[in-house]
């Protein structure tokens, strides 16, 4: 019987909830339906999602910042089908691959300060857990330091670098050493390198649980410093920033940063093939590669699959070609001001913040007595449901796609991909502030789904007490 895609799709649509509830995970099923997101998408394409019922939904989540170049970009798709055609010595592993190799030199090139190699994995926590290990057999140390806040990935060694306790909740006594820091504390930071105990700081440029980063620039380039001076490693972890995300190849070109390993996934997939990669300096390649015996210490199966560094090369082509960096950083510059502007208008925004197209709109409690009340009701539910509701009311009146920026966090955030035109920037500052005009009205829309949303955390609360 012959293995027909078009058929099994089509036999298949109108099931993907009821396969989800039935075979996979039912509470993420379930959460889907209460924020009104249960919708089954049958194509993507550029900016857009098309529903089953015919709906355009503008992608402003990039599927958490992985189409960057937008989804099903016919280059990568034409260079991956390419290489199904060409029937190439895929996975052989006792060899060198030429793909690999051409999309290390790219990566190279491309990279800031003195990285020389690269390893790929197969996504960003994968590469997190190579560069803990990199860094404590380069260093010979135990200890790695991580910021209040941090989201490295959810495997375990990652998992233990992770700053919201709800994802480290119920898991028990994760990889030790791990230690978190306030990284605008400095002096805190300084006295635990001093220590000479540990190996590496991380640390993610602008953090994507919230789209925070330093307000005094100074911060990151002094931890730095403090790290060579204390001959700890410097990890910048760019899975979400990189690659032309913040109007830069790398978010740590902000700050001029020059780290001993950066860490990419996301969008050098181009949304097709999943890859990730540690970018590391010769010194640490040195040190753990360090014998014949030791050639194949680290490793992993399908970490140079032919299909991902096709994907990968295509992607920095595209980026390259399209002058999408670029593009990101014009953009995003519009879409912020836009915001600001906003700001001035809706006394719900406490700040707008971001770079490049990874942009936060923070919001706070109104200084208007008659809301007031309706901010202290949700708030006494569960903080971060306004920012939800927000979500919700962009979703179902706009059609547009975002998220709650993390756990208990009233950020809203986007992730559009840099191929947004002038008119869809617009589009976003006109709904958001529609949303927010609806806001001014209580009762009104967004407040019936506050109200919904208070009740559903309510009842949560009660069922965990039983």
């Amino acid at each position: 019987m012959t293995f027909d895609l078009h058929e099994l799709v089509n036999h298949a649509t109108g099931q993907a909830r009821s396969l989800h509830q039935k075979y996979m995970n039912p509470v993420f099923a379930n959460v889907l339906e209460l924020i009104g997101f249960a919708h089954e998408y049958t194509r993507g394409q550029g900016c857009y999602l098309t529903t089953l019922d015919g709906r355009k939904i503008f992608d402003a989540l990039s599927g958490y910042g992985v189409f960057g170049m937008g989804r099903n970009h016919p280059t990568v798709r034409h260079a991956i089908a390419q290489a199904l055609e060409m029937d190439l010595p895929n996975l052989v592993q006792m060899d060198c691959f030429s793909l690999s190799g051409l999309l290390a030199e790219k990566l190279i090139a491309l990279a800031p300060g003195k990285l020389e190699h690269v390893f790929f994995t197969n996504s960003g926590t994968e590469s997190v857990e190579g560069a803990i290990k990199f860094a404590r057999a380069a260093t010979g140390r135990p200890t790695i330091l991580y910021s209040k806040g941090a989201f490295h990935g959810l495997s375990t060694g990652s998992l233990a670098l992770n700053g919201d306790e709800s994802f480290r909740e119920g898991f028990g006594e994760l990889l030790p050493g791990c230690r978190r820091v306030i990284f605008d504390e400095l002096e805190q930071v300084e006295q635990e390198l001093k220590t000479q105990t540990v190996a590496a700081v991380i640390l993610e440029p602008i953090r994507g649980k919230g789209v925070f980063y330093p307000n005094n620039a100074s911060v990151y380039p002094t931890i730095q410093r403090l790290c060579r001076e204390n001959e700890t490693l410097f990890i910048v972890d760019e899975i979400q920033s990189g690659l032309g995300r913040t109007g830069k190849w790398w978010a740590c070109e902000h700050w001029n940063l020059e780290p001993d390993i950066l860490i990419a996934a996301k969008a050098l997939s181009g949304g097709l093939i999943p890859v990730g990669a540690i970018l590391y300096t010769d010194d640490i390649y040195k040190k753990v590669f360090s014998r014949l015996d030791r050639c194949v210490v680290h490793s992993t199966t399908f970490g140079q699959n032919a299909l991902a560094m096709v994907a990968g090369l295509a992607s920095l082509h595209v980026l390259t070609e399209e002058r999408l960096i670029e593009r990101s950083a014009r953009q995003g510059k519009r879409l912020l001001e836009g915001f600001q502007q906003l700001q001035n208008r809706h006394e719900f925004i406490h700040e707008v913040r971001g770079k490049g197209l990874m942009v936060g709109m923070e919001f706070g409690p109104p200084k208007s007595l008659r809301l007031k009340p309706a901010w202290a009701l949700l708030h006494a539910a569960e903080h971060g449901l306004f920012a939800q509701a927000v979500v919700m009311q962009l979703y179902d009146r706009h059609h547009i796609l975002t998220q709650v920026a993390g756990h208990h966090q009233e950020v809203v955030k986007l992730l559009p991909p840099f191929i947004i035109t002038d008119e869809e920037v617009d589009r976003l500052i006109t709904a958001f502030d529609a949303v927010l005009d609806e806001c001014r009205k209580f009762p009104g829309p967004v407040w019936s789904v506050g109200k919904q949303l208070t009740v559903a955390a309510a009842k949560q609360r009660f069922s965990r007490k039983e």
